[in-house]
């Protein structure tokens, strides 16, 4: 047992059991890297979908004819509908039942296309840092 201390760790981190430790730091470094990664990409994306939302109720609001002050308010109401349940139903049926409601046709493909149009901006727009 010549060169192991007491307690079984290595009195010298230099031979064997520095590389070992060496090799743990670096994989523990990747691990918080990618968790750090993970962390970043959630964070956009949720702010990503905050400004697709946004801008699809400023697009609503204007089809429906509403004033500056109510397409603000109109466009935050549908932000927060998207916190009724996960995905993206619940601003589609906010959307698609306001429509209906103000007497306009819009089509459900042209309104999931229009979902589909404003994320890939606004993830575009995250990404780009504005």
């Amino acid at each position: 047992m010549a060169g192991r201390a007491i307690d079984g760790r290595c009195p010298d981190v230099s031979g064997a059991c520095g590389a070992v430790l060496s090799e743990m730091t670096t994989f523990d470094d990747r691990e918080k890297a990618f968790e750090a990664k993970f962390v970043l990409d959630q964070e956009q994306e949720f702010k990503a979908i905050a400004r697709r939302n946004r801008m699809l109720g400023l697009w609503a609001a204007e089809k429906m004819g509403l004033s500056s002050e109510s397409a603000d308010q109109y466009a935050a109401a549908v932000v927060r509908a998207d916190f009724e349940q996960p995905g993206d139903e619940d601003v589609f049926r906010k959307v698609a039942g306001d429509f209906k409601a103000s007497g306009l046709s819009v089509s459900e493909g042209e309104i999931r296309s229009k979902i589909d149009e404003l994320a890939s901006i606004a993830r575009e727009g995250i990404r780009a840092g504005e």
